[in-house]
């Protein structure tokens, strides 16, 4: 289970690591407030946007921005639901991701309007990966059909499935999966359509399968946590990211 301490960090004190300090940031998407988290080791760091779960930005992904900027990257994980909105049961996780689901519109511009936000906090947008887990790997793939102008995108246990009628004809950077073998909710048949899709699509893309990893396989204290496959995904994420970030 994950513990719900963002709302205390942020009402408490900023978060630190090695030197750089993580800051709340309100900011409007069409008139709503979101509360995102930004933080960056130096004004010239390249940039990683980081997209939370289905259960929103939480502790988890403040702690994953924090051992992203130890790395020397500056961070700002987005908000998809709306400030204060934290679901915590499983009847409205699945409501507001269905609404983002239902309207890809709306989060696509939930992310452009993050990308903005990151822009105006210094954050190098020009120089940039895309960064997702579980639902917000799903949306991760949503920012690279969009053709939004970042280097590079990459999910853990993601969301791979095309939504009817959209493809990768605009997809500009490389894209990364990372995927445990034993997910049953994200299966073997979609990961395998997707290399389909982006092979005949001519995007460059590397996919990878985790042996016993189920869904989640990253999540530190869920049951389902695998730490072979973590630490395996992780090293090649921060080595994809130095391939594909200029310092």
């Amino acid at each position: 289970m994950r513990y719900f301490i963002y709302a205390f960090l942020l009402l408490t004190v900023s978060t630190v690591a090695f030197g750089a300090t993580g800051t709340a940031v309100i900011y409007q998407v069409n008139g709503q407030s979101y509360e995102g988290y930004f933080i960056s080791p130096s004004d010239q760091a390249p940039f990683v946007l980081l997209i939370h779960d289905w259960d929103g930005l939480t502790d988890y992904e403040v702690k994953r921005a924090n051992m992203l900027a130890d790395l020397g990257y500056a961070v700002f994980a987005l908000d998809l639901f709306g400030a204060g909105v934290r679901p915590t049961d499983l009847k409205d996780r699945r409501q507001h991701t269905g609404e983002l689901n239902k309207n890809r519109e709306k989060m696509r511009a939930l992310m452009k309007g993050a990308l903005d936000a990151a822009r105006d906090k210094g954050a190098r947008i020009d120089n940039a990966v895309a960064v997702g887990y579980c639902f917000g790997g799903a949306a991760v793939l949503e920012l690279a059909r969009s053709g939004a102008n970042l280097k590079g995108f990459a999910t853990f246990h993601g969301g791979l499935k095309t939504p009817q009628g959209q493809n990768y004809s605009k997809t500009r950077g490389k894209i990364l999966i990372m995927h445990g073998s034993a997910d049953t909710a994200i299966t073997m048949d979609q990961f395998a359509d997707l290399a389909k899709e982006l092979e005949s699509a001519g995007v460059a893309h590397e996919m990878i399968t985790y042996g016993g990893a189920q869904h989640a396989f990253t999540v530190f204290g869920e049951n389902r946590y695998q730490e072979t496959a973590d630490k395996s995904s992780w090293k090649r994420f921060t080595e994809f990211l130095a391939d594909t970030l200029k310092n």
